[in-house]
């Protein structure tokens, strides 16, 4: 159910390279306990936009909102201390740590050190990791890497993922959209997926944002999206037309 104040709110947002306008007039919210997905083709726009909402880039114009603060030209550290924390599409896992650091890197600076074993087992329970702790992270099999690289044990408000599903197979696909769930239901927390397993992306999201060439294109949930720009358009042709893109 929407609030009345989104814990994020992206109004207007646009960035260009040079002369490539990569992202144009971009706006979205992401609501409390939602999983919001964020999709399109290469080049849509999508890694750009993670970029400008976690404050990697500046934006070339935008108005940017954390549960109603304005949050243009925070740094990505105050960002991440405002609740909206974001991965990297090829990870940010240490391979030479354990499992057990991992998790514990993601404690530090949010929680006191007396709480902080508890809040590894904690996420190690959620991500079914309890047996996994002591190994080594590198050694892992490639799904389980994925999981301790999601960086949940700081528990953002918002969880911004970029390709996480990326190299899984369908059990372990199947296994990390629980993860997912479990996020949303058990922790409150809202994810924001970028993700190209649109049959992922159809099972787990409440709503979807669909870019093209930097500018939305469709918004709606996976049963009825319907067209942003054109609210006239039927919607067997606006949807037909976004899914296109990956069937």
């Amino acid at each position: 159910m929407q609030t009345a104040t989104p814990l994020f709110a992206a109004k207007d947002i646009a960035r260009s390279f040079g002369g490539l306008l990569a992202v144009s007039d971009l706006s979205f919210e992401i609501r409390e306990r939602e999983v919001l997905g964020l999709i399109g083709p290469n080049g849509a726009g999508k890694s750009t936009t993670f970029n400008l909402i976690s404050g990697f880039y500046a934006p070339t114009r935008s108005k940017l909102f954390i549960d109603g603060t304005d949050a243009k030209g925070m740094s990505p550290e105050r960002i991440s201390r405002k609740g909206l924390v974001r991965t990297f599409r090829h990870g940010s896992l240490m391979r030479s740590m354990t499992v057990a650091d991992n998790i514990l890197i993601g404690t530090l600076g949010s929680l006191p050190r007396s709480e902080r074993a508890e809040r590894v087992g904690e996420t190690a329970r959620l991500f079914s990791l309890q047996a996994k702790l002591d190994e080594i992270a590198g050694i892992l099999p490639h799904g389980l890497q994925r999981l301790v690289s999601i960086a949940f044990a700081s528990r953002p408000r918002i969880l911004c993922l970029d390709e996480p599903l990326t190299g899984l197979n369908q059990t372990e696909v199947a296994a990390t959209l629980e993860v997912f769930e479990r996020i949303r239901d058990e922790f409150g927390s809202s994810v924001l997926l970028v993700e190209h397993n649109m049959k992922a992306v159809m099972q787990v999201c409440d709503r979807i944002v669909v870019l093209h060439h930097g500018r939305m294109l469709a918004t709606g949930s996976p049963d009825s999206p319907r067209s942003a720009r054109d609210r006239s358009l039927p919607r067997s042709k606006s949807w037909a037309l976004t899914r296109s893109f990956w069937t």
